[in-house]
């Protein structure tokens, strides 16, 4: 069954009738003994073009099912009949879904031609790789984000998750990824667009189809103004493409989900229609099981890796949110985003003592990388504790030995700016990308007092020092930053 065709089970079992339809939660009636079991599906026959498919998430009865939907119920009446067809929804899968935008259920929409009947299909519900087959991925995979890089480096066959808020920049910042991902990395590559705006999906592909890069990819979309079933289960479509080209064609595979939340918040929508007492803030009873059986099916195995980036919406700017907190356990690096940092205008905004990473050992990044990394912090987080100070007596009631640590993190946190090739269109400035190398230069020349005395500006919005160098040389800085 893993990668035949959809396994028809209408021989066996009998079609029911709908007996309730309630938005998205819709109870169906069968003959006695006849019950379809949990996760299959059922083909409502109805009089629409378009096809309504439920899938079942409990036994009400000895007669009777409660189902959730994963098109648009509007116009379903009782007393349709409803078929089972399948075991589990079955999605299509292999190099034919290259280079198409798919549903949670496998169809086209982007508007191409049907898929080839040969296509095979796999099941959505699946299990993560035995523990014994799993293997660690140490290789760093350079971003050419400079805060990434040095704060919260990311590896080839990790999970890395960008938190924030609204606004701040976690889209850009996926965007960005993939941009760089696309210059250097050659393998296949899924999207995941999870209760997003239609609008960011068609930018998407578009972006896509210009840089020409779709032919290595596929994108797999759930948007906002579906139903919260489809919304809930399109995160799995996504990682059942990823886990055949894994296990079958052992390629490496990267898998970019926005907005992970949204997966989240649908499984609450769904748990509240299924009569389910809520738990923590109102979420489902079932967090930490959701999120786990999605998290722990990312993984790689010898031989190929899937490699996973993934925004995470932080509701009111809320860390402590039970979800938030559910989903940062399953990552090896957490990239935190600041609407303080946002509304100085550093962007990225990354919060450089916020965002941490397994990787940033010694070990594995190497002593100079670390000891840097953490001179860095240690700045950084000495001019935080100064703050206060600074903005009720001044600079000039510092001691030297903080005022210097004052020039130099300013310094550092514009440093840590620059531009992005995906913003070039809004803000005119062609992106940059810097390898780990200039940018721990960059901060050790810093650190080591080399630009006490240049503008801070200079440093404002630039790739490498020595970009930053020329810009001194020429015009003394260009102006005043933030």
């Amino acid at each position: 069954m893993g990668t035949g065709q959809t396994v028809p089970v209408q021989d066996v079992q009998p079609a029911g009738r709908i007996v309730l339809v309630r938005g998205p939660v819709v109870d169906v009636a069968f003959p006695a003994g006849g019950l379809p079991p949990l996760n299959s599906v059922l083909s409502v026959e109805w009089d629409r073009p378009e096809p309504l498919l439920l899938e079942v998430h409990g036994h009400l009865d000895t007669s009777s099912v409660r189902a959730i939907a994963l098109q648009a119920t509007a116009g379903l009446s009782r007393g349709t009949a409803a078929r089972p067809i399948a075991p589990a929804i079955m999605v299509p899968v292999g190099e034919n879904v290259l280079g198409r935008l798919l549903d949670v259920t496998g169809s086209v929409r982007d508007d191409g031609p049907a898929l080839p009947d040969d296509t095979p299909r796999r099941p959505i519900h699946g299990h993560p790789p035995a523990l014994v087959a799993e293997t660690a991925m140490t290789a760093l995979f350079e971003s050419g984000i400079k805060v990434i890089d040095l704060l919260a480096p990311m590896a080839h066959g990790g999970k890395a998750a960008m938190f924030g808020g609204a606004g701040v920049g976690k889209t850009v910042l996926v965007m960005e990824l993939i941009h760089a991902m696309v210059e250097k990395y050659q393998g296949i590559s899924v999207f995941a667009g999870v209760g997003e705006r239609s609008r960011e999906g068609h930018e998407m592909l578009n972006d896509m189809r210009a840089s020409g890069v779709l032919a290595r990819t596929a994108l797999i979309y759930g948007q906002m103004n579906e139903p919260p079933g489809a919304r809930w289960r399109v995160p799995m479509t996504a990682l059942t493409v990823a886990e055949y080209f894994r296990d079958r064609k052992h390629q490496n595979v990267l898998l970019l989900m926005d907005n992970i939340f949204r997966f989240v918040q649908a499984g609450s929508e769904i748990s509240g229609l299924l009569g389910r007492l809520p738990s923590r803030v109102g979420y489902q009873p079932t967090l930490a099981s959701e999120v786990a059986a999605l998290q722990e099916r990312i993984a790689s195995v010898a031989g190929a890796s899937v490699s996973s980036i993934q925004a995470v919406y932080v509701p009111a700017d809320d860390f402590t949110d039970p979800a938030v907190t559910a989903i940062s356990s399953h990552m090896d690096s957490s990239i935190v985003l600041s609407r303080a940092l946002a509304a100085e205008g550093f962007y990225p905004a990354v919060d450089p003592l916020a965002s941490t990473s397994l990787l940033l050992d010694p070990l594995v990044v190497g002593e100079e990388h670390y000891a840097l990394a953490e001179r860095c912090r240690e700045t950084l987080a000495r001019f935080k504790d100064l703050q206060d100070i600074i903005s009720l007596l001044g600079v000039e009631e510092l001691g030297s030995a903080d005022r210097l640590v004052v020039r130099r993190a300013r310094r550092l946190q514009r440093f840590l700016t620059q531009p992005f090739a995906v913003t070039e269109s809004f803000t005119g400035t062609p992106g940059r990308s810097v390898t780990r190398a200039d940018t721990l230069a960059g901060c050790k020349a810093i650190l080591d007092g080399e630009t006490d005395d240049w503008a801070e500006s200079s440093l404002y919005m630039i790739g490498t020092m020595e970009e930053a160098r020329q810009k001194e040389a020429t015009k003394g800085g260009g102006g005043i930053s933030p």
